[in-house]
């Protein structure tokens, strides 16, 4: 099949080409996997009308060829299962769908979520934002001076937070102006990016990028979305290595998911592969309850269970908070990890 690589070829270390370098149909992810005469996982194909498969080959060279439950595999491949109606599932779960200007969410008191572009370099199956109206919350310098307008007035806020999809999908030059536009408004002392992008394409992290935010006046943190140890990768190790280089503060949040990382042998290995790449685990959330990812949850009881058998596993540094969003409320909740009596 034309475009298809080999697992082991060279990719170019220029991040906008590996953007573009994709896989956007199942069957040519199956077959460059060697799981095309897999009956199950080509059933799912259609799924992609509810939402488009979208993953770089720089992602898909940590796959395991041959695998039908590789952990990789499992977050970005369409399924049959994403048809299937789950009575408290919805299209907007966190009760986003209301921002206060175009592309900016103020949920907490203190700090502002800017969403910078509404794409993402990979399309997560379980995404709480898989139904988000990005056409109404474009990530344009239109959008981005009325949502900066709005955090001048409002000083409250001392902290934001780059979102999306994914900031990272602006460009460097894109983001050097956005960063200036809150230097200069003395209220803001920190900002936060949550970003998928450096691990799906370890590249993205330029010397550009680093050494703007090393020469900002705010605190820079850096948050990656990293479900399971097979996504780190050398490539990965090395630009985390640069960010922490230029004083950049690296966390890490995960999503609880069945059969990707449901158990606490894989979370303790998580935790020890993030921390030795410099990151610290920050949150793991349960399943976000939308529509089309049901199969995906973990219940809370089966979510504690694991959480206090991986208390057990690793130093508590290494313990990321188990936590659920609630839409409207004014912070994360923080779960208990007290079994309910029955």
């Amino acid at each position: 099949m034309a475009n298809i690589v080999t697992l082991n070829t060279p990719f170019r270390e220029d991040w906008l080409y590996q953007l573009g370098d994709v896989i956007t149909d199942p069957d040519e992810l199956l077959t460059l996997l060697a799981l095309n005469d897999n009956a199950e996982l080509q059933s799912g194909r259609e799924a992609r009308r509810l939402f488009p498969l979208r993953v770089p080959r720089a992602f898909v060279a940590r796959m395991q060829p041959g695998d039908p439950q590789d952990p990789l595999l499992l977050q970005v491949l369409t399924v049959r299962e994403e048809f299937i109606a789950v009575p408290g599932f919805t299209t907007d779960p966190l009760d986003e769908q209301r921002s206060v200007v175009p592309g900016l969410l103020h949920k907490y008191s203190n700090r502002a979520l800017l969403l910078v572009k509404g794409g993402c370099a990979v399309n997560c199956r379980y995404c709480f934002r898989r139904h988000f109206p990005y056409q109404d919350n474009q990530g344009n310098k239109a959008n981005w001076v009325q949502a900066l307008d709005y955090i001048r007035t409002r000083p409250e806020l001392d902290e934001i937070i780059f979102s999306g999809g994914d900031p990272l999908m602006a460009k460097d030059h894109e983001l050097d102006w956005l960063i200036g536009e809150l230097e200069g408004i003395a209220h803001i002392k920190r900002l936060r990016i949550h970003t998928r992008l450096p691990v799906v394409i370890p590249a993205r992290i330029t010397d550009t990028f680093c050494q703007r935010l090393e020469k900002s006046r705010l605190q820079v943190l850096m948050v990656t979305h990293i479900n399971h140890a097979n996504e780190i990768d050398d490539a990965l190790r090395a630009s985390m290595a640069k960010l922490k280089r230029h004083g950049v503060t690296l966390l890490n949040q995960s999503v609880l998911l069945r059969g990707v990382n449901d158990s606490a042998d894989v979370l303790a290995t998580l935790s020890n592969a993030l921390f030795d790449a410099g990151i610290l685990p920050y949150y793991i959330h349960v399943l976000d309850k939308v529509q089309g990812a049901a199969h995906f949850m973990v219940n809370d009881d089966e979510a504690r269970v694991i959480m206090k058998e991986l208390m057990s596993k690793v130093s508590g540094y290494m313990v990321p908070k188990l936590t659920r969003e609630i839409g409207g409320e004014p912070s994360k909740t923080i779960l208990d990890l007290r079994l309910k009596q029955s």
